[in-house]
């Protein structure tokens, strides 16, 4: 797709990123939304759409072109088979034009109002990354199933806890979200890799490594579920898909702190060994002083005194000595990660932050 120039643009220029999988139902009604509502802040911002359908089996691509093909700044990419959220936003990403990068879910989840709120605060704060954030103070959920709004409120906290808050972040409270606005160019030095959801955290990862400022607005998440039918009777599902959300939020987890899962189970297990083994010892201690050759006990063997002890309580050597074992393999492992982690987060500084504008 051909690059536009816009350098000497008054205005801020911002590419709007939808990715659509079946989605046939909203697409052309949806893509309107958005082309009024930005036709509608022209003032404020020149923009363009880039709408990526990955690998749709119904109409989604047929409909996204015939809409595109009235309209110079609403551009359709396609994947020939569905290779998820990932590589669809990776591609998208590549042939943005603009300034900023907003992505947007095509149900429209996240109001149409988030656009300039998301936009305003990345020029006010000069963040590397906002994001619209329904966990956060001020933020809503509506409309949300209990048992999916509890497991990811859950995950996002949980992944919370794992994001190191330093002088250049406020604290994140949603790390797998997806409505975001971006500086492109800082965007296009991460080098993602990702392939499915996970490249929502993915993004915030690398960009903490590069010391990034990232930052959020308070939004409103208004979960639009099976409301759109066709004239067949076939229903749109909602695109939210929790659970395997929440299953990437936990590996994404290990990614941003691989030490922890290693380093505190192993202190855990090392302090729960001392207790059995501190008894194995005290009886080891009694046999040796109740023994008549006490006074010389160079003569009594060490190994009657374990085998006393072991007696009394072999359940202490078992439990302590397994415990004490394994606690040690898994706190080993987790300097190991530790090491791995801090030389790849120095390898990829090394590589991207001298290309990044600071």
């Amino acid at each position: 797709m051909k690059q536009k120039e816009n350098k000497d643009k008054p205005n801020p220029f911002i590419s709007i990123v939808v990715p659509g999988f079946n989605e046939a139902l909203l697409v052309e009604e949806n893509l309107g939304k958005i082309c009024d509502f930005m036709k509608d802040h022209e003032d404020q911002y020149d923009w363009e759409i880039i709408f990526i359908n990955d690998g749709s089996t119904d109409e989604t691509g047929t409909i996204a072109e015939q809409f595109s093909s009235k309209r110079d700044n609403v551009h359709v990419l396609h994947h020939p088979y569905n290779f998820r959220l990932g590589q669809a936003m990776r591609y998208a990403f590549s042939q943005c034009s603009g300034d900023y990068i907003v992505v947007l879910d095509l149900d429209l989840s996240y109001s149409l109002d988030h656009i300039p709120l998301l936009i305003d605060k990345i020029m006010q704060t000069k963040a590397k990354i906002v994001i619209a954030s329904p966990y956060t103070e001020g933020g809503k959920v509506s409309n949300v199933p209990w048992s999916r709004k509890f497991m990811s409120k859950w995950a996002n906290k949980y992944m919370s806890i794992l994001v190191t808050k330093d002088i250049f972040s406020d604290k994140i409270t949603c790390i797998t979200g997806m409505v975001r606005a971006y500086d492109r160019e800082f965007l296009s030095k991460l080098h993602l890799r990702a392939m499915d959801v996970d490249i929502q955290p993915e993004i915030i990862y690398k960009a903490m490594i590069l010391r990034a400022r990232i930052v959020e607005i308070p939004a409103h998440l208004k979960w639009i579920h099976q409301q759109v039918s066709d004239k067949k009777g076939f229903k749109r599902l909602s695109s939210i898909r929790v659970l395997r959300s929440i299953v990437y939020s936990l590996i994404s987890g290990f990614i941003f702190r691989p030490f922890l899962f290693f380093i505190m189970p192993g202190f855990a297990l090392i302090l729960l060994s001392l207790y059995p083994i501190g008894w194995a010892f005290i009886h080891a201690v009694r046999f040796l002083l109740s023994h008549p050759d006490s006074s010389n006990s160079s003569f009594i063997p060490l190994s009657q005194a374990l085998a006393y002890s072991y007696n009394q309580s072999p359940h202490a050597f078992v439990i302590g000595g397994f415990s004490l074992i394994v606690g040690l393999q898994l706190f080993c492992f987790g300097i190991i990660s530790l090491q791995k982690k801090r030389y790849f987060d120095e390898l990829f500084h090394l590589g991207c932050s001298n290309k990044i504008e600071k």
